[in-house]
């Protein structure tokens, strides 16, 4: 019986896929195996012993302390495009309200009634303060082309728009996703000078933190609308008003809000809105609650954050999961080990992610308590677990 704790309001539509034979699910749970959240912070959490798996119902996991779980053997899972299409949306709406002032021009309407003006004697020349460009035949730079910026960029190619991308790390799948007509550079620069609009959707790390500063701004169009639906620290606050004052910026579409940015015109903040749809809400339970089962009932890792992906069939009668650091000879020390005692392996995979490795060996003999303490206690070794 695995114990599952919650920590968010977790859509039904993944919570019913757990089997109530196999699972106990609450808000409650004590000595958990596996945690399902959304943004409530375990920064400071003291994870259980037992704890195996943190599946995050979402994409940012500057809520989870990563670098504490790999230490534990801790895997995370994060839900990478189950709210793409959400997003998309969004950026879509961004492009529209950065271009026209549909913002400033519904409170001025508003403010016209409240006045007491019979506002349909005063809307032809009011309108006017309110004019910006339409989408067509512009130019978008989007930066970061993993499940949300493919979607957007085949969007806005069926808007009429030139589309530019970049993504040193653009994957297969990515780039098989991306219409052949999008012009995918390899210098961002490229990107900035040609851009009317850029929208960026990467990571937030250390790299990427204050990414969009003076000195990006500067090589960006006079003009240029920039919407940041990603993270609110990829963006230098400062350097960002700054262009707004001067027009080189047009317009800042966040979904970061802040008490300096909502004060500043030419600012269009909303309350982190991105995945805030019923159906994204749902995509990301489910996808959440199929990686924690798969890994808590098979050993198999799709979208972690901290470990490598590995998925293998089961064969044998029992499978020995192991996380150990990604040092020269470990594989060979398992084998080697389980061989010495006798133990057919019927099937293995091993694969690593930064400085640490992941190994999933089926077995064609169950072993003892002995065995398994024996591949625990190997240098370099931090997590063994036996699913039969």
């Amino acid at each position: 019986m695995f114990h599952i704790k919650t920590f968010n309001k977790i859509s039904p539509v993944g919570l019913n896929k757990f089997d109530a034979e196999h699972y106990v699910v609450s808000d409650s749970e004590t000595n958990e195996d596996g945690i399902l959240v959304r943004s409530a912070k375990l920064l400071d959490y003291a994870f259980p012993d037992n704890l195996l798996a943190i599946a995050r119902a979402g994409v940012g996991v500057n809520n989870i302390p990563i670098d504490r779980c790999s230490e534990a053997g801790i895997a995370v899972f994060s839900t990478p495009g189950a709210n793409a299409n959400a997003v998309k949306e969004l950026v879509l709406c961004a492009m529209l309200m950065g271009s026209r002032d549909v913002n400033g021009s519904i409170r001025w309407v508003r403010d016209q009634v409240e006045s007491g003006v019979d506002v349909t004697t005063v809307v032809e020349k009011g309108k006017s303060a309110f004019v910006g460009p339409e989408l067509y035949k512009k130019s978008l730079g989007v930066i970061g082309l993993g499940a949300i910026g493919s979607l957007v960029a085949n969007m806005a190619l069926s808007l009429g728009m030139d589309v530019y991308g970049y993504d040193p790390f653009l994957s297969v799948d990515a780039a098989l996703r991306l219409d052949r007509h999008i012009h995918v550079v390899k210098d961002i620069n490229e990107l900035y000078k040609r851009a009317d609009y850029i929208t960026i959707h990467i990571h937030f790390t250390a790299q990427t933190k204050g990414m969009i500063d003076e000195k990006a701004i500067a090589a960006m169009k006079r003009g240029v609308r920039f919407i940041n639906l990603a993270r609110g620290e990829i963006v230098d606050d400062d350097a960002m008003l700054a262009a707004l004052d001067t027009g080189k910026v047009a317009t800042y579409i966040t979904d970061f809000p802040n008490n300096k940015l909502v004060q500043a015109p030419h600012v269009v903040a909303m309350p982190h809105l991105g995945a805030s749809t019923p159906e994204s809400e749902q995509n990301c339970a489910a996808m959440a609650v199929d990686e924690l089962r798969d890994y808590l009932e098979n050993g198999n890792i799709r979208n972690s954050v901290n470990l490598p992906a590995v998925s293998m069939e089961r064969s044998g009668v029992m499978r020995m999961c192991i996380i150990h650091k990604n040092v020269p000879a470990m594989l060979a020390n398992i084998t080697t080990l389980l061989s010495k005692d006798g133990v057919n392996v019927e099937n293995l995979s091993n694969k690593s992610k930064g400085e640490l490795a992941y190994t999933m060996v089926d077995l064609g003999t169950k072993v003892d308590h002995a065995v398994i303490e024996d591949v625990r206690n190997l240098a370099n070794v931090i997590r063994v677990r036996v699913i039969e």
